[in-house]
């Protein structure tokens, strides 16, 4: 009998011991625990690197707010310290008005992938002045986008292939005018402005190449035929193409042109104003004179200077068009029977001979285009005459520094 009582004893006081450890090692400075025996024997025990188990050690470990001042280097070391780690509502700027949500995201936080751009657009997480968003709204400026907490993927390192290099360099040689919003380009004859059916390479598609960090590219402004050289508007910036496209909506925007016709216009200066309307064919498509009212036709107005004739068979003429029609210029010389040389499509006419040593091509260049700059001041760049060009005009003896009577044409 009393060895049944002794061994259970003996075996509850160790018990109690073991207990009484594992309450000092997780509820460190509680009264009864520190009072234990086997409690005073784990303290002294210690060694020189382990906390004390009594009250102020406790308080030593669970201070009452972790200090901020370590943080403050590492949050400016860090490029993605940007990135919210909570919801936050940002408002979309002037550089960023007509922007779709999608691209509005890519812009802000490069390096976002697009799964979790989508995902996030989807889920209705990001809103838009209130209002749930799809990737493909346009946001205006003042808009308060709901942003939530984003993680941001492994940034990818762009490096531009030697192809890519190439283009770049090809694009800087025809620039004739660049700051930190424009860019106004030298475009070659023969170099489409944008991709069509069995094209490959088009200025576009070269922008591509001038994305920078934040993945915003250049965009295109207004157009040129592929056959037609000069001036071409680049916009650098988001806001700076809004700016221009209204311009050239609203017609601020000035332009002069400079072509080879055949024959000498009369009266050396006037006014064309002509309805035109497309007609589709199989193998093309052309810009032919409409009637008023008819559907699909757009009113077309240029103004035209004979500025030299040559032996009363060509003559180079200066033009500045009024509205902005496809083939606008090609379509009204043809009109008044004075076709642009080298014009596949319009040049109409018959038994005509190309003067010996010119070159069968579209003599149309862009020269000259004058524009309000979005952030003030004006724009006014003059491209030169392209090579096949200055051909033309030394073999016919054409002084280009000749005055330009169409700067004195109305502007409307």
């Amino acid at each position: 009998m009393s060895r049944r009582f002794r061994k259970p004893l003996e075996k509850k006081a160790v018990r109690e011991a073991r207990k009484g450890d594992k309450r000092g090692a997780t509820k460190a400075g509680k009264p009864s625990f520190a009072k234990s025996s086997f409690a005073k024997k784990a303290t002294d025990k210690r060694g020189p690197g382990q906390r004390g188990l009594d009250k102020p050690s406790f308080k030593d470990r669970r201070p009452a707010k972790p200090p901020l001042e370590p943080r403050e280097p590492v949050k400016a070391e860090k490029p993605d310290a940007i990135l919210p780690t909570k919801v936050e509502t940002v408002t979309v700027t002037a550089d960023e008005a007509n922007m779709r949500v999608d691209r509005f995201l890519e812009a802000r936080y490069p390096g976002l992938s697009f799964s979790h751009i989508q995902r996030i657009v989807r889920k209705g997480e990001l809103r838009v002045n209130g209002k749930r968003a799809d990737s493909k709204d346009r946001l205006s400026e003042g808009d308060a986008v709901r942003i939530p907490p984003l993680k941001l993927d492994t940034p990818k390192v762009n490096e531009l292939s030697e192809a890519a290099r190439k283009t770049r360099d090809e694009l800087a040689k025809m620039v004739l005018y660049e700051d930190d919003d424009v860019m106004v380009l030298n475009k070659p004859a023969g170099l489409a402005v944008q991709g069509g059916s069995g094209l490959s390479r088009h200025v576009d598609q070269m922008l591509e190449t001038m994305r920078d960090a934040k993945g915003q590219r250049p965009r295109l402004v207004h157009r040129l035929d592929r056959e037609t050289s000069g001036c071409l508007l680049i916009a650098k910036t988001r806001f700076a193409a809004s700016v221009l496209t209204g311009s050239f909506r609203h017609r601020s925007a000035r332009k002069i042109y400079w072509a080879l016709v055949a024959g000498v216009p009369k009266p050396k200066q006037g006014r064309i104003s002509t309805y035109l309307a497309k007609e589709e064919s199989e193998e093309d498509s052309i810009m032919r004179i409409a009637e008023h009212g008819e559907e699909g036709a757009a009113h077309a107005v240029t103004y035209y200077a004979v500025v030299e004739a040559s032996a009363q068979k060509l003559a180079w003429v200066s033009l500045k068009p009024v509205t902005g029609r496809t083939h606008q210029l090609r379509a009204h010389m043809a009109h008044i029977d004075h076709a642009i040389v080298g014009d596949p499509k319009y040049f109409n006419k018959e038994n005509w001979q190309l003067p010996g040593g010119l070159q069968n091509r579209l003599h149309l260049l862009a020269r000259r285009i004058i524009i309000p700059h979005p952030r003030g001041g004006v724009i006014d760049v003059t491209a030169p005459l392209p090579p096949h060009m200055l051909q033309s005009w030394n073999l016919l003896g054409l002084e280009s520094d000749r005055f330009d009577p169409i700067e004195n044409a109305p502007e409307e």
